[in-house]
């Protein structure tokens, strides 16, 4: 393997590393407090086996950033919401962006993976991570059906394209170096940018919108906000 592609593969699973951690940590927080307001809900005991699931991913994804000869940060955790909402409304809103659209892209994104020809010991990995991001996803929009069934939640319209940038990070609509389109990297777990921005799009348009609509969620500004970037 040459060096940019071990570096490449290093920078992909630790950044995997801490953001499962960062998961950990806001799955536990989430469950408390959804419990307080919703002491019937089944989400909370959901969220607290996630909270182990993304505790075991954390440590799976750095044992490959090490073997890829990458070090990884610590995660942390900071509530994510905007600051005037109530604070069940805000935890609407993160249980929205973590869960029904981060988890349900990373589901996409694992099973396009699995598709490929992987060096065994990252198929090991992804396999494990991907038995579980399903559920993950689905306890999402659990909670979303729940919150729905008491009160609107039509509110989450204009926050959703703050969610959708958060998920697809700095660089995903950005133009990038040959080297990050390289159909060598999927062996070890990294996706072609283009193929990854393709996917990410795909599922919105696919999945996440949809079943935001069918909960009476405006997703036109979400839909102005993927042109806008796909225009870039």
């Amino acid at each position: 393997m040459n060096e940019v592609r071990r570096r490449i593969a290093g920078e992909a699973w630790a950044f995997r590393a801490r953001v499962e951690e960062e998961a950990t940590l806001r799955f536990n927080r989430l469950a408390g407090a959804i419990a307080a307001f919703d002491p019937d809900s089944p989400v909370p005991a959901l969220m607290r086996r996630a909270a182990e699931d993304e505790r075991r991913h954390a440590a799976l994804c750095a044992g490959l950033a090490a073997f890829y000869g990458h070090p990884v940060e610590s995660g942390r955790d900071a509530p994510i919401a905007p600051a005037h909402l109530s604070p069940r409304a805000a935890i609407l809103y993160e249980v929205v962006a973590a869960c029904c659209i981060t988890e349900t892209e990373s589901v996409t994104t694992l099973t396009t993976l699995l598709a490929e020809a992987l060096d065994p010991r990252v198929r090991s990995v992804l396999h494990e991570i991907a038995r579980d991001e399903v559920t993950h996803g689905r306890m999402g929009w659990a909670h979303m059906a729940r919150e729905a069934a008491s009160s609107d939640v039509s509110f989450l319209s204009p926050f959703i394209p703050a969610m959708l940038a958060g998920a697809a990070g700095d660089g995903l609509f950005a133009p990038v170096d040959p080297e990050l389109e390289s159909e060598d990297l999927p062996r070890d777990g990294v996706l072609p940018h283009s193929k990854k921005r393709a996917i990410f799009t795909g599922t919105l348009e696919g999945v996440v919108l949809p079943g935001l609509e069918k909960f009476g969620i405006d997703a036109g500004p979400a839909r102005a906000w993927l042109a806008a970037m796909a225009a870039r």
